[in-house]
C-alpha cells in the first residue's frame, strides 16, 4: 500500500472516531429531551394509529363479599411516584395522590399526550419510592441551600444521561455517597427534610386507604446500586401506619442484613414489616448468593434474619423475567419469555445470568441449604409488579404500555433500536395476586406473610393450587372442591411434613381473564435434590383443547392458536376459559424434600412492541419477540420428608 493511501486511510479513521466522540458527547451530555423535542414527539404521538388496535374499557370496580373460600386480589407492589428521583428527572411529574387515583382508576395523559389508563382498578398498592433520595425536594426549596447544589437541583429539571449517570456511580461507591448529604451539608436538616418526605409517603396511604374496596401500603424501595446497571433492591412493605421514625436507605444500611437489623430495632408492636427483592435477573448473581455485596459471607444468623423477613420475591417484572433460564439446568421454553441476558462466563462478569440469579435456582438452594441448616432460608412464595416509574401502577396490559419512564415514548421512539438503553428489553411488569378473606392491609399482609399469593405477567389469571394426599377424582364432582380442598389440604405457600409417607396429590383450577387470550395450559415445576444435586423437572398436566400429553417428554403438542399482526387480534377458536386438573407426582421419592409450584399460560398475543409498531405503521423488530406468552404463577408447596 503506498503512502498516501495510508495516510488516507488514518486520516478517514480519525474522522470517524472525532464523529463518533462527538456523537457520544452528545448523547450522553445534552439534555435527554428538549423542550423543542417534547413538543415534536406530542405531535408525533397525535399521529399514531391509536384504533386500529384493541383499545381500553374500563370496567368500574365491583365489591368482593368477604369470602371463607378467599377472594383473589390484584394489585402492584411496586411503583415510583415523582419522589423517586430517576422517575423525575426522566420525566414524571405526578405526585403520591394522582398515583393511587390512578390505581383506582382514574386515567392521565403521559408528556407527550397519550392516554394510561387500566382496565379494571386496583384492589390494592404501594408506591415505593427510593428512600436514598428522600427529602430531595425539600432541599432544592430550600432558601439555604448552596451554589453547588443549585446547579445540581437546576440538572433534575433538564437531565443528561451523564447526570443520570453519575448520579448511579455515587451509590455504586463503598462506602456510598449521598447526594442529599452533598447537597444540603446540614446533617440535622438533612434528617428533617428526609422525615418530611416520609411523612408524606403515610399520609398519603393512609388518605386513600379504603378497607373492603382499596388496600394502600406504607412502603419504600431501598436501593443498594451494583456496577454495570445491577441491581440488589428491595421493597420494604409495612403491614400498618405504624412505622419506623425513618425509612432506612442504602446511607443508613449498606446490606440487607443491616437493614434487617435496623428495621426489627425500630419496628416495634404493633409495627410489623417484609421486604421483598426483585430483578434476579440483573443481580449479577447476588440475589442468592452465598455473600452480600461486599463478599461477607452469610452466617447461620444471617440466612435466619432472611427467612424471617423475607417470605415473598418479586420475580416479574418491567425489567425482565427473573423466574428461571435456560443456562443452568432448566430446559423449559417459558424461561425465554422477557429474558434478554446471556450466561456469565466467568465469577466476576456482570450484564449476565449467573447460577445464583433466578428464583427457580433460589428455591433448588434453599433445599440444599436445608439440609445443611436443617430449615430452608429460601422458602419464598412468588409475587409480580410492575416497578413503573410513571405513576401508573397495575398498567401492565401489552396494549396500554407507553414506556417505564415518561421519557420513553411515543410509539416511534419507544421501539427504537440501539446500543444505548433501548427499551425494547422492559416490558409492562407484572402483577401480584393474593388469596384473602377480604380486602385489608390486616388480612393481604397476613396472607403474604403466609405465602397465598402469586405472581403474574400483568393479566388477570385466577389461579388456585392445593396439595391433598387424600384427593380423588371424586373431587370433580364436589358441591364446594375449593371448601373440602381448604379443610382437608394445603394451599400454595405451604410447607407440608408428609409424617404419613402418601404420594402428594394437587388439585389445580386456573380461569381465564376476561380481557386477555384463552389459555393453553397449566404445568407443574418440581425441584428436590437427589445426592448432593439440585435437579428439576417440569410436567405439562393438564392442555386445552383435549390435547394429550407425551409422557416421554411431559409435554403435550403447541397450541394451534395464531395472532393477527394487523390488528393484534388473537384466536379465539383455540384455549380454555377454565382448566382443572388433579394430578399425582408418581415419581415422588420418600426420601426427598421436595417443592412444586405451578404455571398457567395463555394462548400466545402481541407484545407491547408489535402493538406500538402497528400504530406507527412499520413492520416489528426481528431482533425482539412479536408475542409473549401472558402467564401467573403460583407460590411453591414444599413437601418435607426429613
Amino acid at each position: 500500500m503506498r503512502k498516501i493511501h495510508w495516510i488516507i486511510l488514518f486520516s478517514t479513521l480519525g474522522f470517524l472516531i472525532l464523529i463518533g466522540s462527538l456523537y457520544l458527547y452528545n448523547l450522553y451530555n445534552v439534555p435527554v429531551l428538549s423542550n423543542e423535542e417534547i413538543i415534536k414527539l406530542s405531535e408525533e404521538a397525535k399521529e399514531q394509529r391509536e384504533n386500529i388496535t384493541r383499545q381500553t374499557v374500563f370496567e368500574p370496580f365491583e365489591f368482593k363479599k368477604p369470602s371463607k373460600n378467599k377472594n383473589v386480589y390484584f394489585g402492584d407492589l411496586h411503583v415510583h411516584s415523582s419522589l423517586s428521583f430517576d422517575s423525575y428527572i426522566f420525566g414524571n411529574r405526578y405526585g403520591l395522590d394522582e398515583t393511587y387515583k390512578f390505581a383506582k382508576g382514574e386515567s392521565m395523559l403521559n408528556m407527550f399526550g397519550e392516554k394510561m389508563q387500566i382496565s379494571r382498578p386496583l384492589d390494592f398498592a404501594a408506591v415505593t419510592d427510593h428512600a436514598e433520595t428522600f427529602g430531595l425536594e425539600e432541599s432544592c426549596a430550600d432558601p439555604e441551600i448552596t451554589e453547588e447544589s443549585k446547579v445540581t437541583c437546576a440538572r433534575l429539571e433538564s437531565p443528561s444521561y451523564r447526570f443520570f449517570f453519575n448520579l448511579r456511580e455515587t451509590s455504586v461507591a463503598r462506602p456510598p455517597v449521598s447526594i442529599m448529604s452533598a447537597a444540603i451539608g446540614d446533617k440535622e436538616k438533612e434528617e428533617r427534610f428526609i422525615k418530611s418526605t416520609w411523612d408524606k409517603i403515610i399520609k398519603a396511604a393512609d388518605y386513600h386507604y379504603e378497607p373492603g374496596r382499596f388496600t394502600t401500603f406504607v412502603a419504600y424501595e431501598y436501593s443498594p446500586t451494583l456496577p454495570d446497571g445491577g441491581y440488589n433492591h428491595r421493597n420494604v412493605i409495612f403491614k400498618n401506619n405504624t412505622v419506623p421514625e425513618k425509612a432506612f436507605s442504602l446511607f443508613d444500611a449498606h446490606t440487607a442484613i443491616d437493614l434487617w437489623k435496623k428495621l426489627l430495632e425500630s419496628c416495634n408492636y404493633p409495627c410489623e414489616f417484609m421486604t421483598i427483592p426483585h430483578n434476579g435477573n440483573r443481580s449479577w448473581g447476588y440475589a442468592f448468593a452465598n455473600h452480600t455485596i461486599d463478599n461477607e459471607q452469610y452466617t447461620l444468623e444471617d440466612w435466619k434474619l432472611r427467612n424471617d423477613n423475607e417470605p415473598l420475591v418479586e420475580i416479574f417484572q418491567d425489567k425482565g423475567n427473573s423466574e428461571c433460564s435456560t443456562f443452568y439446568g432448566s430446559t423449559d421454553e417459558e424461561c425465554d419469555i422477557e429474558q434478554f441476558y446471556p450466561k456469565c462466563e466467568n465469577d466476576d462478569d456482570t450484564l449476565c445470568i449467573k447460577e445464583t440469579s433466578m428464583a427457580r435456582d433460589g428455591l433448588k438452594k434453599g433445599l440444599t441449604l436445608e439440609n445443611e441448616f436443617g430449615f430452608n432460608p429460601l422458602d419464598f412464595g412468588m409475587i409480580g409488579s410492575s416497578d413503573s416509574h410513571n405513576s401508573n401502577p397495575g398498567d401492565t396490559e401489552e396494549w396500554d404500555y407507553r414506556g417505564r419512564t415518561s421519557f420513553v415514548g411515543p410509539s416511534k421512539r419507544r421501539v427504537k433500536e440501539g446500543f444505548l438503553m433501548t427499551q425494547l428489553v422492559n416490558n409492562p411488569g407484572g402483577l401480584a395476586a393474593v388469596w384473602a378473606e377480604e380486602n385489608n392491609r390486616n388480612t393481604l399482609f397476613e396472607a403474604m406473610q403466609r405465602k397465598e399469593v402469586y405472581a403474574t405477567t400483568g393479566t388477570r389469571i385466577k389461579l388456585r393450587f392445593f396439595l391433598n394426599f387424600e384427593s380423588s377424582e371424586e373431587i370433580f364432582k364436589s358441591v364446594d372442591p375449593i371448601a373440602e380442598s381448604y379443610e382437608h389440604g394445603y394451599t400454595m405457600g405451604s410447607t407440608v411434613v408428609n409424617s404419613s409417607r402418601q404420594i402428594p396429590k394437587f388439585y389445580i383450577t386456573a380461569e381465564r381473564d376476561s380481557l386477555s387470550a384463552p389459555l393453553d395450559k397449566i404445568q407443574i415445576v418440581k425441584g428436590w435434590t437427589e445426592e448432593g444435586k439440585e435437579k428439576e423437572v417440569v410436567y405439562d398436566v393438564i392442555c386445552s383443547d383435549e390435547r394429550e400429553i407425551n409422557n416421554r417428554k411431559n409435554r403435550c403438542k403447541p397450541t394451534k392458536a395464531k395472532v393477527d399482526f394487523d390488528n393484534c387480534s388473537f384466536d379465539e377458536n383455540y384455549g380454555a376459559d377454565r382448566l382443572e386438573v388433579l394430578w399425582t407426582d408418581d415419581e415422588y421419592s420418600l426420601e426427598q424434600n421436595v417443592f412444586y409450584y405451578v404455571r398457567a399460560i395463555e394462548n400466545p398475543t402481541c407484545r407491547w412492541s408489535t402493538y406500538d409498531s402497528i400504530r406507527i405503521d412499520e413492520k416489528p423488530s426481528k431482533n425482539y419477540p412479536k408475542i409473549t406468552r401472558e402467564m401467573a404463577w403460583s407460590s411453591p408447596i414444599w413437601v418435607k420428608n426429613n
